[in-house]
């Protein structure tokens, strides 16, 4: 059997990733403006962390669960049993949760703030990354060999993470103003 995840394939993914995502802004600067460019792109990346990080097994594929061992319910036990955080980032789970959804807020916030609709577009930001959580944590759900438990104090925690980001961005936007585009005209 072949096992697949921990963190090493999760670092890899990221640099992978990392590295398109960096040449796809470089094309788009010339078209867009280094703000614009740099805050899509690392908003995509973001994204791709946060999958690699959630949906790749954390030590390697068990191979299979027994289905009388899987579980069939999200916990819906708010602020439940949460286990310490990671070796990476000091703290519960819990706050790692809420930290790994700042970056998309606050990048993707910058991007959409680019056009007048920013207004409607950052709400939309926020609640496509909270039904982002819950899709992860339903696929957790269904996808025991993941070995991973889909908990509804994740998607809370996600989602105070991506309106913390949103709030930053606003911020950002306002000191960086991604609404002036690169002005290659002669």
């Amino acid at each position: 059997m072949v096992t697949f995840g921990g963190p090493g394939v999760m670092v890899l993914g990221a640099l992978l990733s990392g590295l398109v995502l960096a040449g796809a802004a470089l094309v788009l600067a010339r078209r867009t403006g280094p703000v614009f460019a740099v805050a899509a792109a690392g908003c995509v990346w973001s994204v791709v962390v946060i999958a690699l990080v959630t949906l790749v097994p954390a030590t390697g594929a068990p191979g299979w669960v027994a289905a009388e061992t899987r579980a069939e319910f999200c916990s819906m036990d708010y602020g439940g049993p949460a286990p310490d955080g990671f070796w990476i980032f000091d703290g519960g789970q819990r706050l790692l949760n809420t930290a790994l959804f700042v970056p998309a807020g606050l990048l993707g916030t910058v991007a959409a703030c680019r056009w007048r609709a920013g207004w409607v577009l950052v709400p939309l930001l926020v609640l496509g990354l909270a039904a982002y959580s819950g899709a992860i944590e339903l696929t957790q759900l269904e996808l025991a060999r993941l070995d991973r438990a889909c908990d509804i104090t994740d998607v809370v925690d996600n989602t105070t993470g991506a309106v913390i980001g949103a709030g930053l961005g606003l911020v950002a936007a306002l000191l960086l103003r991604p609404w002036r585009a690169a002005s290659r005209e002669p």
